[in-house]
């Protein structure tokens, strides 16, 4: 009831509230009673909540223990491959092959693996990637590492599978800026791919379709190796310092890392604004939500000391530099900030300890073959 008040039931301002009436013809023992009672009533509510509160705060201790927590990123035993997509020797070998491969750009200098150098923990160490014509993109790369768990692709998460997510930055102006039609006749044209894809897709013409399969069934491949996090949630004690252990129970607890950077892989998948400052309007562009505005997807953890600089727009140079970022509860408030993101007051030494538990989750992953290109 808009502008109302306690005297308000309809008529004039000063006509006196029929719960007054009721107290001034009773007296005002019956008034005082019910005040003590009411009274009594809160003091014996507030000594349950109080008592409530008490086990609150003990209880991440007592059920949230570190044995615990270490039991939610365990890594899988096997990479998902979809239905008509499943791995073969083959098929990885000619997805390799084309990943490695200018000529599917329009400039013929510039492959998918360019922008994601395996040196690079599949990035390219810049800012922002660098693409047709030398010019500058408005994002920095992903890495494609892991990206066989994902659900959506991209910054952004326009694309729904590797599958599709392929064949983007093939056509996409700033990137490789080719025309499907014309990377199918190039591709086809050439007599080492012809047999290359009737062993990995038998009865299946070169079409941008199969293109796209051969490269997502690759990359399905790029996956992290094991860890010295992963030696220790698997029960050897001395393979993190204590250090990053501690760091670990900051991740999961105080810091708050973990409601974002979830299981194995140490994403969830999901679009977030974190308060990193810019225009770039991100999954909003998409999905017109205020909660879109200016989120991006959560990026795997997995190698993220190897992946500098930092953040959709490559803004935060070192790992220290995007710890200071959440910190402070993002460099920017707006509407669309996420809830999870909010000033943590870490201590230097807390800080310390996360950035060595970070470290911990890197692995030192065999590098893919480089192949001979076919003519």
């Amino acid at each position: 009831m808009t502008g109302s008040r306690v005297g308000d039931r309809g008529g004039p301002p000063h006509e006196p509230a029929p719960l007054a009436e009721e107290y001034q013809d009773k007296g005002m023992v019956k008034y005082s009673v019910t005040r003590i009672a009411f009274g009594l009533v809160i003091l014996w509510s507030l000594r349950g909540w109080s008592f409530d509160v008490e086990n609150v705060k003990t209880r991440p201790a007592m059920s949230h223990s570190r044995a615990e927590w270490k039991t939610k990123y365990a890594r899988p035993r096997a990479i998902p491959f979809p239905e008509g997509n499943q791995f073969t020797p083959a098929r990885e070998l000619v997805g390799r092959t084309l990943f490695f491969d200018p000529r599917l750009s329009k400039s013929k200098t510039i492959s998918c693996a360019t922008c994601h150098n395996p040196g690079f923990s599949w990035t390219d160490g810049l800012p922002r990637a660098i693409g047709h014509g030398m010019k500058e993109h408005l994002r920095h790369t992903p890495t494609i590492l892991n990206t066989a768990w994902a659900d959506l692709l991209f910054w952004d998460g326009r694309a729904e599978s590797l599958e599709e997510q392929a064949l983007k930055p093939i056509v996409a102006p700033g990137e490789m800026n080719q025309d499907l039609d014309k990377m199918v006749e190039i591709v086809t044209a050439i007599p080492g791919y012809g047999r290359m894809f009737a062993d990995a897709y038998p009865g299946r013409t070169i079409s941008a379709e199969a293109i796209g399969l051969a490269l997502a069934n690759f990359e399905r491949t790029v996956v992290s190796g094991s860890a010295p996090f992963d030696d220790w949630i698997g029960g050897r004690e001395p393979a993190i310092s204590e250090s990053a252990k501690r760091g670990f129970d900051y991740f999961n607890s105080r810091a708050d890392c973990q409601l974002c950077h979830t299981g194995w892989n140490f994403t969830d998948n999901g679009f977030h604004d974190i308060g990193v400052s810019g225009a770039d309007k991100g999954r909003g562009a998409l999905l017109p939500l205020e909660a879109m505005q200016h989120a991006f997807k959560t990026p795997t953890l997995r190698n993220v000391s190897e992946r500098g600089p930092y953040m959709h727009d490559g803004s935060e140079r070192t790992l220290a530099d995007t710890l200071e970022l959440y910190d402070r509860g993002g460099r920017v408030s707006r509407p669309s900030l996420a809830p999870e993101i909010h000033a943590l007051h870490l201590s230097a030494a807390e800080k310390a300890d996360l950035l060595e538990f970070l470290k911990t989750l890197t692995s030192a992953d065999r590098r893919p073959e480089i192949p001979v290109l076919p003519r």
